[in-house]
């Protein structure tokens, strides 16, 4: 005859067991959803951000629709980014386009030296007699130039196309996952809410309100002041003569959002002037990028995000520096807000406020 289990003892095979079964479907889940979680993290991202903005629409109407004003709130964060992207694919198509027949005529009939090439500070006259040699004559630049050819750049082109056609699909997965968080939002943070306070005990609303703190800190010092830069060296790029400022504006704009990453395209702006021999809008360009990097970085940045999450600039830029190697684009978001609730709970456990 079998001994009874003890009641004790039973309680903690079973809790035991429930724990490997929860841990073993968490960790299913996750690797079955593993291709779309930086699409729902990024749903996340965008639904922290832009939630007082939906809440104040929400109090303008007297009965706000639970579909409507989701819908229209993820349509509009559509447009905000395809919008863009439209105009830089045509701006590249067109290009594409010049640089394909570019290459037929250069193989048929060879390609002179241009006149920037000469002009290049340094390198001009090794780089044309290169050109001269490599591609001036129809046969010289056969070898160089078989590597460009039509049939190359449309293989190249198709994997492009794949890998636009991935990406299409996670942003589509990404507005599809932000029309949900829009609509049951404050439901599902409740949910989020209660579950933290049974796993890890009371005080986790204060974490969770830093984080969301500092993801709308980082978005309002890193998105907005990264569009503003491109808004303004985009003018810039129009008045000075640079071909396409609309897409170099952009491009400015995405730079811009890593911190040290903007330089590379108003410096290469600036070089794309110089060797056309406007050594004068070159150098103001420089100097116009660099007043408008300088004032971004160590006043408004800094206010912005810093004051946001009561948290030290050089914790919010090891943050992004560290989140952008460990998660990509994500992790400018992820890499503040981790750190954010790490220096609060290392203020909690010093027992004061200030900051380290």
């Amino acid at each position: 005859m079998e001994s009874p289990v003890p009641p004790a003892l039973r309680f903690r095979l079973q809790l035991a067991a429930r724990v490997a079964v929860i841990l073993g479907l968490a960790l299913l889940g996750g690797w079955i959803l593993r291709g779309f979680l930086p699409a729902l993290g990024w749903a996340v991202i965008l639904a922290v951000a832009t939630w007082p903005l939906l809440r104040r629409l929400r109090a303008g109407r007297a009965a706000p629709s639970r579909l409507l004003l989701p819908a229209g709130a993820t349509l509009a964060v559509a447009v905000v980014f395809l919008l863009p992207l439209a105009v830089t694919a045509v701006e590249l198509g067109h290009e594409a386009r010049a640089a394909l027949h570019w290459v037929a005529r250069a193989r048929a009939e060879g390609a002179a030296v241009p006149a920037w090439v000469s002009s290049l500070p340094l390198l001009g006259p090794e780089a044309s007699a290169w050109w001269t040699q490599a591609l001036s004559a129809p046969d010289a630049g056969a070898g160089f130039l078989h590597r460009l050819s039509e049939a190359e750049l449309i293989g190249l082109g198709r994997s492009f196309g794949g890998a636009v056609a991935r990406r299409a699909v996670l942003f589509a997965v990404t507005l599809l996952a932000l029309f949900f968080l829009f609509r049951d939002g404050e439901a599902l943070a409740a949910q989020a809410q209660r579950v933290a306070d049974r796993l890890l005990g009371p005080g986790t609303e204060r974490l969770s309100r830093q984080a969301v703190a500092s993801v709308r800190g980082t978005v309002s010092g890193l998105v907005l002041v990264g569009l503003g830069e491109g808004l303004l060296l985009g003018i810039a790029y129009a008045v000075a003569g640079v071909p396409h400022p609309v897409m170099l504006g952009a491009l400015t704009a995405i730079a811009a959002m890593v911190p040290f990453a903007a330089p590379l395209v108003f410096g290469a702006a600036a070089l794309l002037l110089l060797a056309q021999g406007a050594a004068g809008a070159a150098v103001g360009i420089l100097a116009f990028g660099t007043a408008v990097l300088f004032l971004a970085d160590h006043l408004i940045r800094p206010a912005l995000i810093g004051g946001a999450t009561r948290l030290p600039f050089v914790w919010v830029l090891l943050g992004i520096l560290g989140g952008v190697e460990g998660f990509g684009l994500l992790g400018l978001f992820l890499g503040p807000a981790v750190m954010a609730v790490l220096v609060m709970l290392w203020r909690d456990a010093a027992g004061d406020g200030a900051a380290p």
